[in-house]
């Protein structure tokens, strides 16, 4: 079990099932159980995998002080993830709609509302406390984060990070987050060029010690900076994809979990690979995830089969 501090959005998701993609024009639907509103986002997904998997988890977050931002403390609390770090700074809190078709695809709407315009205050105690008890420091790539990468590097604590899908290797938005970044995370669904190059590009660039991307249904690529690793491994079969929504989130997650366990990156990312393929067996970005233990039973269907 490792102490994680977890930095980024959360906030209240909608999903609509759609019979599939372009959605044609209609004046009204009736998805029968196929309208869902939970709490999600990014951070929030990493939270709550990270606590499902075992692991301690300190958690900071925006939100307002509305009917949702209640909402988002009250699942907090039925997960067990502190809401100390959560604070009512926003006028509104964000929400989002996603549709998802049967095959797995999915649109996602996010509604920010005036999270990119504040910055999480770094001199509160309690910022400190969290930063010094743990183990690593997961900053996600939101603006209002963007502030603790300098206050994690101070504490001494190793950074991870995830800037989704990236069209520029020298983006400005998220060049920051990468230069903080010892583990950086990313999807290969805007890449300029082979995963291969970008991650060995990155390195050169960030000095990252391990990089991995995303490749969908295709698994994921690792590099390993120290040991010159830079390898592809398949995706696995666990259970029929409902959508793909979290997904990354979840191969993130896990990553981080077993890595920080036994510091292992190859283990971590096939456990990580199973973990993910469970997790898009559900409609929501925040649910299906493994306890440690499930996850362990399911690693040896999958890998001692």
């Amino acid at each position: 079990m490792s102490q994680f501090f977890v930095a980024g959005l959360i906030n209240i998701e909608t999903t609509l099932a759609v019979e599939g993609f372009p959605l044609p024009y209609f004046p009204v639907r009736y998805p029968f159980f196929g309208i869902q509103t939970t709490v999600s986002g990014v951070g929030f997904n990493l939270a709550k995998a990270l606590t499902t998997l075992g692991d301690q988890v300190n958690f900071a977050s925006l939100i307002a002080a509305d009917d949702n931002g209640a909402l988002v403390r009250t699942a907090l609390c039925e997960v067990g993830i502190p809401d100390d770090l959560v604070l009512e700074a926003l006028k509104e809190t964000p929400q989002s709609v996603i549709l998802y078709d049967t095959e797995g695809r999915r649109q996602i709407h996010t509604d920010l509302k005036d999270i990119q315009d504040r910055s999480y205050p770094v001199e509160q105690p309690l910022l400190r406390d969290a930063l010094s008890v743990c183990d690593i420091a997961v900053i996600c790539n939101t603006n209002f984060a963007r502030s603790l990468l300098g206050t994690a590097r101070d504490a001494g604590k190793p950074i991870a990070t995830d800037v989704h899908a990236l069209s520029d290797l020298k983006d400005v938005y998220n060049r920051e987050f990468m230069q903080y970044a010892d583990i950086l995370f990313l999807s290969d669904e805007a890449l300029p060029e082979p995963p291969e190059d970008a991650a060995r590009r990155l390195m050169d660039l960030y000095g990252n010690a391990i990089v991995v991307i995303g490749l969908g249904s295709e698994g994921a690529l690792l590099a390993v900076r120290e040991k010159g690793i830079v390898e592809r491994f398949p995706a696995v079969h666990t259970r029929s994809v409902v959508s793909t929504i979290g997904a990354g989130d979840a191969l993130f997650a896990a990553f981080l979990s077993r890595y920080m366990e036994h510091q292992d990156p190859v283990q971590a990312l096939r456990a990580a690979l199973v973990f993910a393929s469970y997790k898009i067996g559900d409609k929501d970005a925040a649910a299906g995830f493994l306890t440690g233990d499930k996850l362990d039973v399911w690693i040896k269907k999958v890998y001692e089969a």
